[in-house]
């Protein structure tokens, strides 16, 4: 079976010659380590040429055309720059691979700075589309690579919203000024159809990825009410389309505990979710049993336990990789591979998880 293949008739909960075999790659400063530990300078792990062939479109879903990424200011111990979204902030020359940037202005404050920028989201302005688009293509069909439909920070509504506004301005603004939000939110599924109307028919997507990262430890940020109201009919649009189109498998990628929405997703249409943060609460095990095949995923390893002994990670692979053989998930660690993971108890985790998968 080609990666694509594979991919998908997991998801459909057929039958498969091997489980999905994917990761998700370290921090830089993890890498350095794994560097210093054995790999060797400039040396990559091994373990991640071994993944299925799996690549995001490479499709602008954001402003065309950009705003002009530049420094704006510099000391020291920082730097302040716009990047290409309009965002200006300040990114620390100390542990910056390590830290985020402080957010100092959005570039939506006021409704004429949207009404602004809001002819730099044509679904069919200029440069949406890589110049070597037909020849990756091409590829990719070739390779049976899996191909997620996915840029930075989008598709998405809510997370567009942020984007553009910060995320205290935008959550007030859905209070506040709720039609401008209903609006900002019309515009981008209308970008996301636009693209998807041309790129689908072309047979190329394997899967579509929205972003929102809109949950913290605790739960979501906004109130199921809230998403029921200003997202559900926009995903919808979206998703129904996708699937007259073939694409049936569509996943999320939120942080936090997402507990309170997961069925309000299933509703929209968005049937996959991941990381799967395992300290804020998410547990795939317990998931699968209350939403069984409804609900499909990928992550949900605690990277946590990666920085322990080897019972640690038996423990860990042992109760979770076995959901795998039934479909629908994908293990794999429930984000980046932080710098206090050895590389000896990640080369340890990988052919222990390639074990439990069946995978020689």
């Amino acid at each position: 079976m080609t990666a694509a293949e594979r991919f998908l008739a997991c998801m459909r909960y057929q039958s498969v010659d091997r489980p999905v075999l994917q990761e998700w790659g370290p921090w830089p400063t993890t890498l350095r380590r794994w560097q210093g530990e054995g790999l060797g300078a400039g040396n990559l792990p091994p373990q991640f040429a071994e993944c299925d062939l799996q690549t995001r479109a490479g499709i602008d879903l954001w402003f065309q055309p950009p705003f002009e990424a530049k420094v704006l200011s510099e000391n020291e111990t920082s730097r302040v720059e716009i990047i290409d979204r309009g965002i200006v902030q300040r990114v620390w020359k100390t542990n910056s691979e390590t830290s985020m940037p402080e957010f100092l202005e959005h570039p939506v404050k006021t409704r004429a700075d949207w009404d602004a920028l809001k002819p730099r989201l044509d679904p069919d302005a200029s440069g949406r589309f890589p110049a070597d688009w037909d020849e990756r293509c091409r590829q990719w069909r070739e390779q049976g690579t899996v191909v997620i439909f996915q840029g930075p920070r989008a598709p998405s509504l809510f997370g567009f919203v942020r984007e553009l506004m910060g995320a205290e301005r935008a959550l007030c603004a859905m209070l506040d000024e709720p039609g401008m939000v209903h609006e900002m939110m019309d515009t981008v599924t209308e970008l996301t159809l636009g693209v998807l109307r041309t790129v689908l028919p072309q047979r190329v997507i394997t899967v579509l990825h929205f972003w929102e990262d809109m949950c913290y430890k605790a739960g979501p940020l906004l109130s199921p009410a809230m998403f029921r109201e200003f997202m559900i009919p926009r995903y919808q649009r979206v998703t129904d389309y996708a699937r007259s189109q073939g694409i049936d498998v569509i996943f999320v990628d939120s942080d936090g505990n997402v507990e309170q929405l997961l069925p309000l997703w299933l509703e929209a249409g968005v049937n996959g979710v991941y990381p799967m943060e395992v300290a804020a609460g998410m547990d795939v095990v317990d998931l699968r049993k209350r939403y069984g095949r409804d609900l499909l995923m990928t992550g949900g390893l605690d990277k946590r336990v990666l920085t322990k002994d080897k019972a640690a990670i038996d423990a860990e692979l042992e109760r979770k990789v076995p959901l795998a053989h039934e479909g629908g998930y994908v293990p794999t660690i429930d984000h980046a591979i932080p710098f206090d993971v050895p590389y000896d108890n990640f080369a340890y985790y990988w052919e222990r998880k390639k074990e439990l998968l069946g995978i020689g």
